[in-house]
């Protein structure tokens, strides 16, 4: 029998408490316990990206991150990045440039996006490709989500 263990960090800036089993990664208690769903199960391996989400801000791959690794810390979601319900400033630039096709990926491109600018306000085309190429599409939208991020950055 696994063991639980109580967990409690911020989530998108609400403190939350949940029981999760030793082995839980964060994504599984993100989608099935906090009923989170703008993340993905993609690859579950750390090699897609759909599971992004922000640890303390920094990008880490949700679906082989420990639920323990964020005790005491703040996780962020792409539902974390709206105001008011509405759309932060990046999300828009993806409204904007029709940067999503199927939309798998986007909260994952997204958040490693948002990690980005708030370590590089004005990235250059090279630095965003550079940020993203560890998030795969397999729509081929790459070159939109470059000039949303571009737009978004510019529009700061």
């Amino acid at each position: 029998m696994q063991e639980v263990e109580l967990i409690s960090f911020r989530l998108n800036g609400k403190d939350v408490s949940v029981d999760a089993p030793e082995e839980a990664d964060l994504l599984y208690v993100l989608l099935n316990d906090l009923r989170v769903n703008g993340s993905k199960l993609g690859c579950g391996r750390a090699q897609c990206g759909s599971c992004t989400v922000l640890l303390d801000g920094e990008a880490i791959r949700s679906c082989v991150t420990p639920t323990k690794a964020a005790e005491g810390l703040e996780v962020t979601t792409l539902e974390g990045l709206t105001t008011d319900g509405r759309p932060s400033r990046l999300q828009q630039a993806f409204i904007d440039e029709q940067a999503a096709q199927c939309g798998y990926c986007t909260a994952g491109i997204i958040m490693e996006a948002h990690a980005l600018l708030e370590r590089n306000p004005h990235p250059t085309d090279a630095d965003v490709r550079s940020a993203l190429q560890g998030n795969l599409c397999r729509c081929g939208t790459h070159n939109r989500v470059v000039r949303a991020v571009l737009r978004a950055a510019n529009e700061a």
